[in-house]
């Protein structure tokens, strides 16, 4: 039976799971888990792609992703293509690093969002890599730890320390915000933890305390295979007397791809459909999208990528990076090396030119 077709838009929650061909081990020792873990960090940082949870098992790996713009299946190619690289040349062996594709499964957040970080933290207690939850809170190879603060979290990048050149002005990570003042902002692997912790209390203390709580009440709960697979099939561990007497049309809402209720499974096959058909529907090139909008902003292309951070060119941005992104299907790297801005750059326009272009005819007009 041919494999189906990988599920993605931006905002999906999704487990992906990745394990060594022939169930080899894909991390040695601590060097290859930095060498993953930093390169992890880099990626989620430029394609603004959330992990809220993550365990590096010596066969296997768990990430537990929120997409941006991004599609995952670019985040991951660059993921475990660079590392098997990295990994092969390093231990002087040659071939496949993992066995087949990464498994993903897209997820409903309500129901399952918590307990997904609670299955994949405890995965290096179920594998016999600590013995007890006291070591888990201070286990460097999953996310739980930096959860706790008694880690630092590695998936936060690092900051070159280079100084820009004399009279050379800052590439616009943000070029619509030209008075805010030039304050640290925290990278979105912090942000994250923050979203975490939210769902336990508002003061920090209380909050880990109470995260720390619900993952020991997990520890007995065995492998949970309702967590590991898609559909209601698997949301109702197997069982499938509930899905007797369905119509062929709702059984197909019983997606193994998919983890969550009926309801949220026809959604996301929707939500899917429609952005592959948005992604299929135009052949405009970068250069000639630019050009379009250029003309609409009574700009030159020159002008686009130039450090300035004047207001319409900086809306002008904001509607390449949108368009571009969720209409064309072009990833973030592609359009920030066009505009010469970072993956992070791209991201925040994205989000700015979803409000400026809130009509789908002025949509059409730059795409026709």
């Amino acid at each position: 039976m041919p494999r189906q077709a990988r599920l993605d838009a931006p905002g999906l929650l999704q487990h992906v799971i990745a394990r060594g061909i022939e169930r080899r081990e894909i991390f040695k020792d601590d060097q290859d888990r930095k060498s993953f873990l930093g390169r992890l960090a880099t990626i989620l940082e430029e394609t603004q792609t959330q992990c809220y949870a993550w365990a590096l098992i010596p066969n296997h790996f768990h990430l537990l992703l929120r997409t941006g713009p991004t599609p995952l299946s670019k985040v991951m190619r660059r993921l475990m293509t660079g590392y098997a690289v990295t990994f092969n040349k390093r231990h002087k062996r040659s071939g496949h690093l993992f066995q087949n594709r990464y498994k993903s499964i897209v997820c409903e957040e309500d129901p399952y969002l918590l307990e997904l970080i609670r299955y994949i933290h405890l995965n290096p207690l179920r594998a016999g890599l600590v013995n007890d939850l006291k070591e888990l809170d201070k286990y460097p190879w999953c996310g739980h730890s930096a959860i706790l603060g008694k880690r630092k979290n590695p998936l936060i990048p690092d900051k070159p320390d280079r100084p820009n050149p004399p009279n050379r002005p800052n590439r616009q990570d943000q070029p619509d915000r030209p008075d805010e003042p030039n304050t640290p902002e925290k990278s979105l692997a912090e942000k994250t933890i923050e979203d975490v912790l939210l769902h336990f209390g508002n003061s920090l203390k209380v909050a880990r305390r109470r995260y720390r709580e619900f993952v020991k009440n997990g520890i007995d709960q065995a492998t949970r295979p309702e967590l590991q697979g898609g559909g209601l099939i698997r949301s109702a561990c197997g069982d499938r007397r509930g899905l007797l007497g369905w119509k062929k049309g709702e059984r197909e809402k019983g997606d193994e791809r998919i983890l969550g209720s009926g309801d949220f499974v026809a959604n996301v096959l929707e939500e899917a459909n429609e952005f592959v058909e948005r992604r299929t529907k135009y052949n405009i090139s970068l250069a000639e999208l630019i050009r379009r909008v250029c003309m609409r902003f009574k700009t030159e292309p020159s002008d686009l990528i130039s450090p300035s951070r004047r207001r319409h060119l900086s809306k002008a941005r904001a509607v390449v990076c949108y368009l571009a992104v969720h209409e064309l299907g072009y990833s973030g790297v592609q359009v920030g090396r066009e505009l010469k801005i970072s993956g992070k750059g791209v991201s925040m326009c994205v989000e700015r030119g979803k409000k400026i272009l809130d009509n789908p005819e002025v949509i059409g007009e730059y795409l026709a």
